[in-house]
């Protein structure tokens, strides 16, 4: 029976179609290698030719962890061990007309050592680059928020995954 209503809810919510009229959540990564930080371009909506951190929205259910395992994966063509939370940053952004609030939940971990193809129909590319380089961006940056994970990432703020507690109640 539990087996049946967890197939229902996620056909349920890939049906489901995503909406700006209140807050949302979404989980990113910070993913630094040799000093350099992990960006991805984005190649939709408003966000096209934009860099950003690998991210998205969490899905109907779905626990954070693996769903920034999931994003990074769909996007980066890594695979993603989240090993810290970064922190929790609130985004308001007023867009022609529009509001859009995210609430995002920043990881960092450790990639896998290859990489395999990403979601070529999101993102055009991945590139590695130094903090500098993000700290000197502009409007190439998707959101200016990147620019204070950078610094939080390279400053040591982490803290633990167990401030995250994934509970689904049932009826």
């Amino acid at each position: 029976m539990q087996r049946e209503l967890l197939i229902f809810l996620k056909n349920i919510n890939n049906m489901t179609q995503k909406v700006f009229t209140q807050t949302f959540g979404v989980v990113a990564a910070i993913i630094e290698k040799d000093g350099k930080i992990l960006l991805v371009k984005e190649k939709k909506d408003t966000a096209k030719n934009k860099w950003n951190h690998p991210a998205g929205w969490i899905d109907l259910e779905e626990n954070a962890i693996d769903a920034v395992k999931r994003e990074v994966k769909e996007e980066t063509g890594y695979d993603f061990e989240p090993k810290n939370i970064l922190g929790f940053y609130v985004l308001v952004k007023l867009e022609s007309g529009a509001i859009h609030h995210a609430i995002k939940m920043v990881f960092t971990g450790k990639i896998s050592e290859n990489q395999d193809e990403y979601a070529e129909d999101e993102i055009s590319e991945t590139r590695w680059f130094t903090p500098e380089e993000i700290y000197s961006m502009g409007s190439e940056l998707r959101d200016v928020d990147i620019k204070k994970m950078v610094k939080d990432y390279f400053s040591g703020a982490k803290y633990p995954l167990d401030l995250i507690i994934h509970t689904i109640q049932p009826k």
